[in-house]
């Protein structure tokens, strides 16, 4: 399955140069290994001739390769997951 999410700028550049290796999100869809994630880097409160465009064009894609959810053992609350991506 392929997700579509909004990315702020600082950790999207993280994945994008590869220094960032996880994603750590509402658990709101049904992730699984080997999903694909399209993360759009998303600025919000930028404007461009008077309106709102906080997505900048750029994304990057990456592969589920490990998830955990909430509640576990290792301190994800519930409703929320950690996934490990690989670009």
């Amino acid at each position: 399955m392929i997700h579509e999410l909004k990315t702020h700028p600082e950790p999207f550049y993280a994945v994008l140069i590869g220094t960032k290796r996880f994603e750590f999100r509402r658990d709101d869809r049904p992730f699984q290994v080997g999903d694909v994630l399209i993360l759009r880097e998303w600025s919000p409160g930028e404007h461009a001739w008077g309106h709102d465009l906080p997505y900048t064009g750029r994304f990057v894609r990456a592969r589920v390769t490990y998830l955990i959810r909430g509640p576990s053992e290792f301190g994800i609350p519930a409703g929320y997951v950690c996934m490990s991506i690989e670009p």
